[in-house]
């Protein structure tokens, strides 16, 4: 199981309560649902229930990390903003000097499940810079704050809090420890408690998951984007988008930026978006359209878009997971268009 580092065992003795406010989560009403949950559906016993008592007792209310989930840059900046803050010569140097650093288990991880190494590399470029920056919120914190007091997804974060207790007595880890992103997300691949105990891959054979090193961030990514969803998997020696070689669609044609495919290429070619590379007819599709600070573009979305989609469900992450993936396939002397025109 997960192996969290030192650093992160010692982290809840020098926690600080910048911007806290004292919750007593141990005496929420759906305090007494999540025991019973770890209770019957996780077998905790008295003595592991305690323990999660004092965690939840422990618990610090953040309410700035609801505003932080509910205003995240994917959901309220434009398209030229979004892409500015992840996309540059600078992000694309570092992600070769790491695909290069990491060769060997890259390769591994492409011939295991058919994920480029561009691609991966590419979601740990946006999500933790490469490793550089995994968030310095406690995740006890964020998950129950979330969980407990979320206006409009609390079943959802309630669920990873349930996970996150489940996955410290499987591993041994200490729950007051780690610390991940405003919603509770952890380690270089920026996983939830859910899909660290369900997806994550010991991929240097140590006999532990440690998701802040860089081999088991690489296979846990790579496998996330075949098992998460199989019906969405990635799939292997296929773009992401296409370019439409016109555009004439109606704005009431069609619904865009779908979260799965919504259509087909002969489809979208009828309706007045035909793609500039050829492409199966039958193929799943969608259409992009993307808010730049000059003017709208758009762009057809093929299933391998909507596979990154499942990692997160943004049009805009998705689209800068494939034009950094571009970017460093580009750099390392690869033809144009792998994944993004």
């Amino acid at each position: 199981m997960m192996r969290p580092p030192v650093r992160l065992l010692i982290a809840a003795l020098v926690a600080g309560t910048c911007g806290s406010a004292a919750a007593n989560y141990a005496e929420h009403p759906r305090a007494q649902v999540l025991l019973d949950t770890l209770r019957t559906e996780h077998g905790f016993d008295a003595e592991a229930l305690d323990a999660v008592r004092d965690s939840l007792a422990e618990a610090k209310r953040l309410p700035e990390l609801i505003e932080q989930e509910r205003n995240a840059p994917e959901r309220t900046r434009t398209w030229t903003e979004y892409r500015a803050m992840h996309i540059s010569d600078a992000m694309i140097d570092k992600g070769v000097r790491f695909l290069r650093d990491h060769a060997e288990t890259l390769a591994r991880a492409e011939a295991q499940y058919g994920v480029p190494a561009e691609i991966i590399v590419a979601i740990l470029g946006i999500e933790t810079r490469y490793g550089g920056y995994t968030g310095r919120t406690r995740v006890l914190d964020a998950l129950t704050t979330q969980g407990f007091d979320h206006p409009s997804r609390t079943p959802f974060f309630f669920s990873e809090l349930t996970a996150f207790f489940v996955l410290a007595q499987e591993s041994g880890m200490d729950p007051t420890a780690p610390k991940g992103s405003y919603a509770g997300a952890m380690g270089w691949a920026q996983f939830m408690p859910s899909n660290i105990r369900r997806l994550a891959v010991d991929f240097d054979n140590d006999g532990s998951v440690d998701l802040w090193t860089a081999d088991d961030a690489i296979g846990s990514i790579a496998r996330y984007l075949i098992d998460y969803d199989p019906a969405s998997a990635w799939r292997p020696d296929e773009a992401m988008t296409l370019a439409p070689r016109r555009f004439e669609v109606r704005a009431d044609a069609i619904s865009f930026n779908p979260k799965r495919p919504n259509s087909t290429i002969a489809e979208l070619a009828r309706l007045g978006a035909e793609a500039t590379r050829s492409a199966p007819p039958e193929q799943p599709a969608g259409l992009l359209e993307l808010q730049r600070n000059e003017g709208r573009s758009f762009l057809i979305a093929l299933p391998n878009f909507f596979a990154v989609m499942r990692y997160n469900p943004r049009t805009y992450y998705a689209m800068a997971v494939g034009e950094l993936a571009e970017g460093i396939s580009r750099a390392t002397g690869h033809p144009p268009g792998r994944y993004m025109p």
